[in-house]
């Protein structure tokens, strides 16, 4: 069996599409997994360091407003079309697997020009242009969130590696915690951005370090690459890091987290049982709200929106939650039950069957 798997960009695009190759492998040992992206995305990174083949292409990314660059658009999509032909080609796919983002449309084109098979996974709880065009002409559609509304949806849940879907928190703890250079014992706040960082977050955040300090809340916050935050020292832990590879670290150190609301960190914290405060970017289509809204109203999280998270509001709400152990335990378990985590198998099931046929 030989499987495409096209996604890139983020962490949003490239934990699932790693989650699922993972997941094809135990399914088949003999499975031969390539990974398509481009040439500026996470997928440079990450994708070789976990064992995979990478195939680039040059990225067709959608001006979010009508400018010259939209009349760009479809050379650059025929370009990157032709691009994916040829290593079809080469390779000969059983089946391509697409996760949306820049790179998928092309990789769904390219598909059905060769007559190829074609799964379709949406990470998001409102879909986005590449595979509201992908569900159109795959064989299998495959959502993380319910009521996602693509055409002929199944859903399974959003694939997670199995060092997080299987997670003991508390068996890691103190494992996780000196790994990061934090106190074994004091409440534990981890706040991360995503793969590019949240400046709104380090800024507030950062902003809010002497109340929680006070507190006695220790904090490891992942700022991103570019991203930076000044806390003032308090002589309780502030950690600063600019990534995290070790995720499942970060989720077991932590006793509460500050988040975007990206597909990958609501279905991560849920899964992991951490009670969260969820800020969901302020543009886009509004698919980081409704990712967490089902979480929230479960009672496993809060959510703010991204203007009215100031120094202030953090100041004023998170120290009291982060030592409410009794109320975090509530919100850890009205969490925990609410996704799959078994979707990057039931996922690699769907890909085996069409590859198959």
């Amino acid at each position: 069996m030989r499987v495409l798997l096209a996604g890139g960009g983020t962490a949003g695009h490239t934990s699932p599409l790693l989650a699922t190759a993972d997941a094809l492998r135990r399914l088949d040992p003999d499975v031969e997994v390539t990974c398509l992206g481009t040439p500026r995305g996470l997928e440079n990174r990450v994708v070789p360091e976990a064992g995979y083949p990478l195939e680039l292409i040059a990225p067709v990314p959608m001006p979010r407003r009508p400018n010259a660059d939209l009349l760009r658009v479809p050379g650059r999509l025929r370009g990157a079309v032709r691009e994916t032909l040829a290593i079809l080609d080469r390779l000969q796919p059983d089946v391509v697997v697409g996760y949306g983002g820049y790179v998928s449309m092309p990789a769904y084109l390219a598909a059905r020009r060769r007559r190829i098979p074609v799964v379709v996974h949406e990470q998001n709880a409102v879909p986005g242009l590449a595979n509201k065009a992908g569900a159109r002409v795959a064989r299998r559609v495959a959502v993380s969130f319910p009521d996602t509304p693509l055409r002929n949806a199944e859903y399974v849940g959003l694939p997670i590696r199995r060092m997080i879907s299987q997670l003991d928190r508390p068996a890691l703890r103190a494992e996780a915690r000196a790994f990061f250079g934090l106190d074994p014992d004091r409440p534990t706040l981890v706040v991360t951005g995503g793969s590019q960082g949240a400046r709104r977050l380090n800024q507030a955040v950062a902003g809010a370090a002497r109340a929680l300090g006070d507190a006695g809340v220790q904090v490891l916050h992942v700022v991103g690459p570019k991203g930076e935050a000044s806390p003032e020292p308090t002589g309780v832990p502030y950690v600063v890091v600019p990534f995290v590879d070790r995720m499942d670290l970060a989720l077991a150190a932590a006793d509460l987290m500050v988040c975007r609301g990206g597909a990958s960190s609501v279905v991560e914290a849920a899964a992991s049982a951490v009670p969260s405060i969820f800020v969901p970017l302020p543009i886009g289509n509004g698919e980081q709200r409704r990712n967490a809204e089902p979480v929230v109203e479960a009672g496993g999280a809060l959510l703010v929106d991204d203007a009215d998270l100031t120094a202030d509001w953090v100041a004023a709400t998170v120290p009291a939650l982060a030592t409410d152990a009794d109320r975090l335990a509530r919100m850890g378990a009205a969490a925990a039950g609410l996704v799959p985590r078994d979707a990057d198998d039931r996922l690699a099931a769907i890909v085996a069957q069409e590859a198959r046929r």
